[in-house]
């Protein structure tokens, strides 16, 4: 967290912040610069290209276990070693890359999760239809409201828990019901954003 962010956010109710900006935020969208910027113009925005997908999905496995701006943080770095995440090129890694990736101090040098990426890449070049249409079938239907509270926003749901076990099902790795629900509010396909946030 910068000084400036400690010294101007302001705690307010149910779970949100005054930023600096004098905006309010939902909590954790102000605890860091990078956080700051992720949360206003990225988290909980409709996402629909494969690759973009693709990107977010292997994000979300390589952050388990990790705070997520561990990987806000090595994003850049995680683009260059996988090619910008394009499927295509990722599904034709070879052991040479393999070996790349894990001696790569850029990125999270974790080799379960690095040899899931590779293989979750050759999986999703196979699907009939695309990763997208796959991840956004599971989306729930359009009028659920924002969450109040942090307390009202959930760790996974039915639509998450049914998403990862078709996932598991065609062969992905590292796709929880957990992941899965970290997913669907990353790209849009849920909205997490408290009902008190400035972002619409």
């Amino acid at each position: 967290m910068t000084d400036a962010i400690k010294r101007t956010a302001a705690p307010l109710a149910d779970g949100l912040v005054l930023g600096a900006d004098g905006r309010p935020r939902c909590a954790w969208g102000a605890s860091a610069a990078e956080y700051v910027d992720y949360h206003d113009q990225e988290w909980g925005r409709p996402v629909r290209g494969d690759d973009a997908l693709f990107e977010r999905m292997s994000l979300e496995a390589f952050q388990s276990g990790l705070s997520w701006l561990t990987i806000l943080r090595k994003r850049e770095a995680f683009r260059r070693a996988f090619d910008g995440f394009a499927i295509a090129a990722v599904a034709d890694y070879t052991e040479a890359d393999r070996a790349r990736l894990l001696a790569d101090p850029g990125i999270v040098r974790n080799r379960m999760k690095v040899e899931a990426t590779m293989h979750n890449a050759r999986v999703a070049a196979e699907l009939a239809g695309g990763l997208g249409a796959l991840l956004w079938s599971f989306a729930p239907q359009a009028g659920r409201s924002r969450p109040v509270t942090r307390a009202d926003v959930p760790a996974t749901t039915a639509e998450s828990t049914a998403m990862a076990r078709e996932l598991k099902r065609r062969g992905f790795r590292f796709v929880g019901p957990t992941t899965a629900y970290a997913l669907m509010q990353a790209t849009g396909m849920v909205d997490d954003h408290l009902a008190g946030c400035h972002v619409r």
